[in-house]
């Protein structure tokens, strides 16, 4: 048997295919090409080997040798081949669990969001959605080669807010977030609706809310009003009729918009009421028209199969609460095996970004900082939130004005070179560096003179007469005892330490000295304290003759 290995990058899956092997469906293979066994297989290696990120084993028939023309990267691997054969019997049908393509081969920017996710549901295998809460978190999910992302409601209460999902976050708040997180992917997002913040007719502006914000699907609850997660206890729910005309109303929306945006319908009756009832409803959204059908807080794997057999053509939605929720945690064979299509990871970034958050918080606070291997470097950061593609934005639309060009230091850090307006070419640069240079000079040459010849003689007979030969000591004490200054400079040199001591300059130095040489007559005495006070900061200052 012939294993196709197939990266989820950039070129996707479709790439390493033949074209005429891609299909929307069941996977298939043109029977032209193939001998053996009709089924194809997809198992993703990532799931058992987690170094192997984003590799698939993609391979039709447990003996069968295919090997079709026009074939990317055929791998004949005998221990993966081994690994692949070995799991697909021990499943009652083939499995299929899709690795995620990043959406970044065109094939999302060429049709809507909606019809997108729509593909995704169509398409075999199990699709995972971990859970965003801004548009960082949503970039990182696309970026990691996921086909869809789910906005956590949970979640972003917790970091708009920093309060629980207890229906405390805003219809307005939600729709603000969303917009801002699918203006940063191009991979569809789920939206978290909540119960629709109202009746049917609420639940209709919702619906068109999320379409104007760019959600690909939205989920919408049967819980009352103030809702809470589903996993906490004291859940309630609607009646049954008030709830089904909530579905319908989200569909009726939706046409009116003229939009395809996926319907999420979930029941929170498991934990409320019991199983049978949460299997009821969930009956009655299909029979509505949801396109999903969510029972959340399932409590065993039996009462996932259960929910899985109802309406067997509606697509299934899983919940793995990380940390402890109420629904048995499985693995994307397992949850493909029950019959779910896709699957939301709703903490997994929340819960790491947090704890990631407290870890660097209790660095920062002993004096230290995060590992180098905790943080990620500069550069990385810029690419992630898009300094690269901004730069060439940033040059493409430049003006006749030129931009500050950027260059790099030694360390890696950058540096704009600010320039003039107009344009200068490489003789007009040098005339004006010499110029700044020689007026430079010059501005230091008359600052050095005037403080020189404020120093001379002349110049300190000019301001103190007499007392230009006699020194004074200048020492200022803090609040705590400790000498922070104690100079002996001479008393002409006064003025300027009164510009450099703040508390110095509200005293009228000159009066000052003009007393104490009045006092003196010409007496050699000396420790005379001209001032003795302490400033608005607590410290003392004494400006002592000596």
């Amino acid at each position: 048997m012939y294993v196709t290995a197939v990266g989820a990058g950039a070129a996707g899956v479709a790439a390493a295919r033949p074209p005429s092997a891609v299909a929307v469906g069941p996977q298939s293979y043109p029977s032209n090409r193939h001998s053996g066994a009709s089924k194809a297989f997809c198992v993703d290696v990532s799931v058992l080997l987690p170094h192997w990120h984003g590799l698939r084993i993609v391979g039709c028939g447990l003996q069968s040798r295919c090997k079709a023309q026009g074939q990317k990267c055929v791998w004949n691997n005998p221990f993966v081949t081994k690994l692949a054969a070995g799991f697909v019997r021990r499943r009652r049908r083939d499995v299929i669990v899709a690795s995620s393509s990043n959406g970044r081969d065109g094939t999302v920017g060429a049709e809507t969001r909606a019809k997108a996710l729509r593909r995704l549901l169509a398409s075999p295998g199990l699709h995972q959605g971990p859970a965003c809460y801004d548009a960082l978190s949503a970039k990182l999910v696309e970026m990691a080669g996921f086909s869809f992302s789910f906005m956590s409601g949970f979640a972003v209460s917790t970091v708009r807010l920093a309060a629980p999902d207890a229906g405390l976050i805003s219809y307005g708040e939600m729709v603000e977030q969303g917009g801002c997180i699918t203006a940063a992917v191009s991979i569809p997002v789920i939206g978290d609706g909540d119960t629709g913040y109202g009746n049917a007719l609420n639940v209709k502006r919702t619906v068109k809310g999320y379409i104007q914000a760019g959600f690909a699907g939205i989920l919408l609850e049967d819980q009352v009003t103030p809702k809470a997660c589903g996993h906490t206890p004291g859940r309630q729910v609607i009646p049954r009729e008030e709830a089904v005309t909530k579905i319908r109303a989200a569909i009726d929306a939706r046409n009116e918009s003229g939009s395809d945006i996926v319907i999420v319908a979930r029941t929170d009756a498991r934990q409320a009421v019991s199983l049978n009832e949460a299997l009821w409803r969930v009956r009655a959204f299909a029979d509505a028209g949801a396109d999903v059908l969510f029972i959340d807080a399932l409590a065993s794997v039996e009462e996932m199969s259960s929910f899985c057999r109802v309406a067997p053509r509606v697509p299934k939605m899983a919940n793995m609460l990380e940390g402890g929720g109420k629904t048995p945690i499985l693995s994307p064979f397992q949850l493909e095996e029950l019959g779910f299509k896709i699957v939301a990871y709703p903490l997994s970034l929340l819960g790491v970004s947090i704890h990631a958050m407290q870890d660097a918080l209790a660095a920062i606070k002993s004096g230290r900082l995060p590992p180098p291997s905790d943080l990620p470097s500069f550069d990385t950061m810029k690419e992630i939130v898009g300094y690269p593609e901004y730069y060439k934005e940033e040059e493409r639309y430049a003006t006749n004005v030129s931009m500050p060009p950027r260059t790099s230091d030694s360390d890696g850090r950058e540096r704009v070179t600010l320039v003039p307006d107009q344009v200068l070419g490489p003789q007009d640069i040098n005339s004006v560096r010499e110029q700044q240079l020689r007026e430079s000079v010059e501005d230091a040459g008359m600052r050095v003179a005037e403080v020189m010849d404020s120093l001379s003689p002349d110049g300190m007979r000019k301001s103190f007469a007499g007392m230009w030969s006699r020194t004074l000591c200048v020492k200022i004490t803090g609040r705590d005892g400790i000498v922070k200054l104690n100079v002996s400079i001479p008393a002409g040199f006064l003025e300027g330490l009164s510009k450099t001591i703040p508390a110095v300059a509200g005293l009228d130095l000159r009066l000052m000295l003009e007393k104490a040489e009045f006092n003196l007559r010409g007496n050699s005495e000396s420790g005379q304290t001209l001032a003795d006070f302490t400033d608005p900061a607590g410290d003392r200052i004494e400006v002592i003759l000596t």
